[in-house]
């Protein structure tokens, strides 16, 4: 595997959720990696699918993306130009089954 540069975060991993619509709260997950090409999160939320949830990337090289999450909680971690990276801000971690952790999202 590459090695992934990530860069030093510039702001908190992940936004306070907000209440939109049907009980669903709109989650921002934020990603510094300014050199990479392609960043994406992967979760409970998309089945793991790396190719489903996007990131777009700002001119200070942090990755966004918007998530609707109803309550409950979830596991994610991102995918960066073909490899896995931990959200190293992250409050909570579990074990996968891979010999790495996983982060957890509590959306209330």
């Amino acid at each position: 595997m590459a090695a992934i540069e990530v860069g030093k975060k510039t702001k908190k991993s992940i936004s306070t959720p907000e209440k939109s619509g049907g009980g669903a709260h709109e989650v921002e997950f934020t990603f510094s990696a300014p050199n990479a090409k392609k960043v994406s999160i992967a979760g409970k939320f998309n089945e793991w699918n790396t190719s489903a949830t996007p990131m777009k990337k700002s001119k200070e090289g942090i990755w966004k993306v918007k998530i609707k999450l109803s309550p409950g909680k979830y596991e994610y971690k991102y995918f960066v130009d073909g490899d896995w990276a931990s959200d190293q801000s992250c409050s909570e971690l579990v074990s996968n089954p891979f010999g790495t952790n996983n982060c957890v999202i509590s959306v209330h």
